[in-house]
């Protein structure tokens, strides 16, 4: 694992095997890519996180459309510490900016399939999923199996180009259900209720990608945050050097 990439730990973790043998495949195209950079300590962040909220009754999630929630940290000095936010989502999102993915670093802020999104600000609530921007690239079939009682991830990656080069893989959980009753700063006195947010993330190098080979590997399954969540998923992706854009992701309910 490398040292930009440090696996995220929050208060008490837990290390949860499925149920039931869990097996995912991306199809060829992208998948719909949603980033919402957030805080809690935004005062405008909580009607983006609730728009996020609705996709979750879209029959595409997490087959098509895969939302993650970053919690940044740079709002924790101004009255409220997020128990969601890292330091790495505020990196990232700089990332993004350097990269000139994004505009600028602010919240709420969307990116979707790797560029800075503003529909949500022209259409608010009304913004339905099939007018998100769609990538229609086809860019690889992605596909994660952690089976029952194994404590191992397998993953495998068969690109549909030859040009993404050494790539990294990232494993997420995220948590649905979320709820805090916020006690200072710009929403004090507010009940915040959250999904798709980020709890940990790890990453991991995958290979150098060929045209038609595939790469598979093996990863230790991913640690569980306990933060209170009715329910977690599985999001996978991965993206190429040191570029934060996102190539394939695949996702599924744990």
């Amino acid at each position: 694992m490398s040292s930009a990439a440090t696996q995220i730990l929050f208060s008490t973790l837990l290390i949860i095997l499925p149920a039931h043998a869990l097996e995912v495949r991306s199809g060829k195209e992208a998948a719909t890519t949603i980033e919402l950079y957030t805080s809690e300590g935004c005062s405008s962040c909580p009607n983006a996180d609730a728009w996020l909220s609705s996709l979750s009754h879209d029959p595409a999630i997490f087959s098509h459309i895969i939302p993650l929630a970053f919690h940044v940290d740079y709002w924790n000095q101004l009255g409220w510490d997020d128990r969601f936010s890292a330091p790495i989502f505020s990196d990232r999102q700089r990332q993004l900016r350097r990269s000139g993915m994004v505009s600028q670093v602010y919240t709420p802020g969307f990116v979707v399939n790797n560029r800075e999104w503003r529909g949500w600000f022209n259409g608010g609530q009304s913004v339905t999923p099939d007018q998100l921007p769609r990538s229609n690239t086809q860019v690889g079939v992605l596909s994660a199996q952690w089976s029952k009682n194994v404590e191992t991830l397998a993953l495998s990656f068969t690109p549909a180009a030859d040009d993404h080069g050494d790539l990294q893989v990232h494993i997420a959980i995220v948590g649905m259900g979320l709820e805090t009753k916020v006690l200072d700063g710009e929403n004090s006195g507010r009940v915040l209720r959250h999904d798709f947010v980020v709890l940990s993330q790890v990453q991991y190098p995958f290979g150098s990608s060929k045209l038609g080979e595939t790469i598979t590997k093996r990863v230790a399954g991913p640690i569980i945050p306990a933060k209170g969540q009715k329910k977690s998923a599985l999001v996978v992706w991965v993206s190429k050097g040191e570029s934060p854009a996102i190539v394939q992701a695949v996702a599924a309910y744990l």
